[in-house]
């Protein structure tokens, strides 16, 4: 059976919409990743927020790599799903401190990236537990400027030019700093951006006799339709070996390199797909209705981002051009001008590149049930989340028999 088929087999078993992944991809991904940085010592740690299933974080974890958390409930997720408390590095944003304490509980690593929480910590804790510090390096790496997270006006980590401040507060509080964290954003092209970053960090590792590691982040882009760039993480690679050695011979004890691989791992291993309910025509375009939107994937209208579309009903039909549009009550327009197989109510199309932001981002917005997950591991489908019931949207609610008829004006 070609996976195409596997795709209307689970369409037939679990009804639309849902998402499918491919576990091979992630594992391909993975090994691609693995194979680039072989030269150095490295450690690739997934970056949860991406997809969060446990059993695609237990898929990843027995593919022996690392966990990066930014909620507590996140860490918890990923020691569920096997990973061990030193294979977890905790990067919140703008936690309460309480927080923090509850995953210093675990015994996870632990990132600060503000001078409030690094007081706080060394208040409390002192020189019993090492922690990473957030560097924002003053980075545009370019691409989309919505998912730049390294830019002189992004609120994540602490300016490369508070460095001294940084040695100067941590020295006074006894704090042990064990690695130094650094995330520019996705979809950097160039590997010298890249570089960039590495080599302010490894000028700041000087200030901090207790390193050893330092965590570049990601951002490596995968291409999201033919024949469009994507990071050489080969070529990144070879370059970065380089810059990793020269830096390792002017130290003791070599750093280890951390990375924090999210989107580059799942994107091309997700499809959401979903069958077309109407077809309607305005005098400018003709609009294909699916029964999904922006509440099961809201990237297009969050971030612009193109995923390509096919009709899996209409194989060798003639091409029309469409703009599919999905069933939520805003303008949730999921591809614009699409070229399809001729598109009729009823079939079936496949969202590709979904892998990443998908499900994770999911909402039971306008009332609608978050969608079952598949995995396709080793030609066989495996449900790995059910389709919500309305059991799942009502569960949380308090029973509104509090209030007598005569209080909602109900009894005139």
């Amino acid at each position: 059976m070609s996976i195409e088929e596997q795709y209307l087999e689970a369409v037939n078993r679990y009804g639309t919409p849902i998402y499918l992944y491919e576990g091979e991809i992630i594992v391909r991904q993975i090994e691609r990743l693995r194979a680039a940085f072989s030269s150095f010592d490295h450690r690739i740690l997934y970056a949860a927020k991406a997809l969060a299933n446990l059993s695609i974080l237990r898929l990843i974890q027995q593919n022996s790599c690392g966990f990066d958390a930014v909620s507590f409930s996140e860490i918890q997720q990923g020691l569920l799903a096997g990973f061990e408390p030193s294979d977890i590095l905790f990067t919140p944003s703008n936690p309460d401190f309480s927080e923090i304490e509850a995953a210093v509980g675990l015994g996870v690593h632990i990132n600060l990236e503000s001078f409030s929480s690094i007081s706080k910590f060394g208040e409390k804790y002192g020189s019993s537990y090492p922690v990473f510090i957030r560097i924002n390096p003053h980075i545009l790496a370019g691409g989309n400027p919505k998912i730049q997270t390294g830019h002189i006006d992004s609120k994540f980590g602490i300016s490369i030019f508070k460095l001294d401040e940084i040695k100067g507060l941590t020295n006074r509080l006894g704090i042990k700093v064990e690695g130094l964290h650094v995330h520019t954003g996705s979809e950097f092209l160039e590997p010298a951006v890249f570089l960039q970053g590495a080599q302010l960090l490894f000028q700041a590792a000087d200030l901090f006799p207790d390193l050893q590691f330092i965590d570049f982040g990601s951002g490596f882009k995968v291409a999201n339709r033919e024949g469009e760039m994507e990071t050489p993480v080969e070529a990144l690679g070879v370059q970065f070996a380089e810059v990793v050695q020269k830096f390792n011979q002017t130290r003791i004890k070599p750093i280890q390199v951390w990375f924090e691989p999210g989107k580059f791992l799942v994107m091309q291993s997700g499809t959401l797909l979903t069958k077309v309910t109407t077809i309607k025509q305005s005098p400018t375009s003709v609009f294909v209705g699916v029964d999904t939107g922006l509440n099961h994937l809201i990237r297009p209208m969050m971030y612009d981002s193109y995923h390509p579309i096919d009709n899996l009903s209409a194989k060798g039909k003639p091409k029309h051009v469409y703009t599919i549009v999905g069933n939520i009550c805003e303008t949730d327009t999921l591809g614009y001008n699409r070229l399809l197989n001729e598109t009729n109510e009823g079939d079936i199309l496949a969202i590709r590149n979904a892998g990443a932001y998908g499900f994770s981002m999911a909402s039971q917005y306008n009332g609608r049930f978050r969608p079952a997950e598949v995995l396709i591991w080793k030609g066989k489908m495996h449900l790995i989340r059910r389709r919500e019931v309305l059991e799942d949207l009502l569960q949380n609610q308090i029973n509104p028999g509090i209030f007598e008829d005569s209080e909602l004006g109900l009894d005139k």
